[in-house]
Formats: C-alpha cells, structure tokens, sequence
C-alpha cells in the first residue's frame, strides 16, 4: 500500500469500517465480483457485491459477503433479466455505503481476486474515493491472466480463449448460473484454485 495513500486516511476522520484496510494480508485471497447496471464504468451503478475468503486450498463459503445495493435508478428490461433483480429486490437492499463499509470489513488489506477485475475495482471506486480520499489499495489478482499463463505453458504462442464458460470447461469447474454475484465470486475462486493445483503438477499431465 503507498504512503500516499495512509496519508490521505490519516488527515480523515477513519470510521471503523475502514480500519481494517490498515491490517497486514494474512495469505488469504477474496475473490470478489460485483454486478451493476451497465458495462460504462461512468453510468454504472452497483446492483450487488459477493466477496468469498480462499483460506489456503480451501474457499470459506460459508463466511462470503453478500450484498443487493440500492442504485439510484431501479434497474428495468435487460437489467433485470440478466441479474434477475427486480426493482422490488434492490429497493430492500442496503445503501451503497452501507454495502462498501461493510465490504471494506471483509476485505481488509488482502489480495482481490476478480475475472476481468479492473472493471470491478473501477466501480467499486467510483463510490469509494469519496470516502476513502483514495482508490483500494489492495493487490489484485486477475484470472484470466493466471488462466493465460497457464495455457501459455502448455502451449507455447497458441491463441487462448479467455470466455468465462471456455475457462470453467477446461479447468472442469462446475457451470453455476451465471450473473449471479456470489456465484461468480465462488466459481472464479474455484478456477482460481485448480489453476494452482495445475501449476503444481509437471506439465505433460494436462496435455
């Protein structure tokens, strides 16, 4: 984390959910995914937020973070289609800083985890920052580029599909229902981990 941006903390008065950016990463990762109401960072707003601690080998399901947020304008047609939240599901969400105080709790200073993270990461902080006075900190880890590598490795200058269904297939990661932010959150987690166990083994098993 730079100085820069503990600085910016300390001339704020720190609210207690925010403390936690300041604990050292204790090894865990959270693999986290968010959906909103557009793919344009500038006009999107947060529909919902899941977060999931990996613990080693193992993903803590059962303490993910969930969270359906009230955006500013009910979502409606597409919207609801593909997230399946209905105006009637976000209105009994939880306001948006309420939702990233409490993300802010769950993540502490550890590595986030994301498919195509940086969009997350740039919503996420487009609320943020006016709290914060800064932009999360924290290390980020995108999957597709560890899935990338791994391809790479076993075949050397070939094109790599990167779609989300190509990747859970090759890595022989159950299909959950997409667009759902928890499910997402626990499938990256497990492509995360059998991307690990893969580079573990000698190369020539996955050919």
């Amino acid at each position: 984390m730079s100085g820069g941006f503990f600085a910016a903390l300390r001339q704020r008065r720190i609210h207690p959910s925010f403390r936690a950016l300041f604990d050292e990463d204790d090894g865990q990762i959270v693999s986290i995914d968010c959906e909103t109401t557009s793919l344009d960072v500038a006009r999107a707003e947060l529909l919902a937020i899941a977060a999931v601690k990996i613990d080693g080998r193992r993903i803590a399901a059962g303490t993910a973070f969930r969270a359906v947020v009230q955006p500013e304008k009910a979502p409606t047609g597409d919207n609801v289609r593909i997230h399946g939240l209905r105006p009637q599901d976000v209105r009994a969400g939880m306001q948006p800083e309420d939702a990233l105080r409490a993300l802010l709790a769950f993540i502490g200073g550890r590595t986030l985890l994301g498919y195509y993270l940086e969009y997350d990461i740039a919503v996420l902080n487009k609320y943020l920052t006016p709290l914060l006075g800064a932009s999360l900190p924290n290390r980020q880890l995108e999957l597709s580029a560890r899935y990338y590598h791994w391809r790479q490795r076993l075949y050397p200058g070939s094109y790599i599909d990167l779609r989300w269904d190509v990747m859970a297939s090759r890595l022989e990661i159950p299909a959950l229902p997409r667009h759902d932010a928890m499910n997402d959150a626990i499938t990256a987690a497990m492509m995360y981990l059998s991307l690990e166990e893969r580079f573990r083994q000698p190369l020539a098993r996955y050919k």
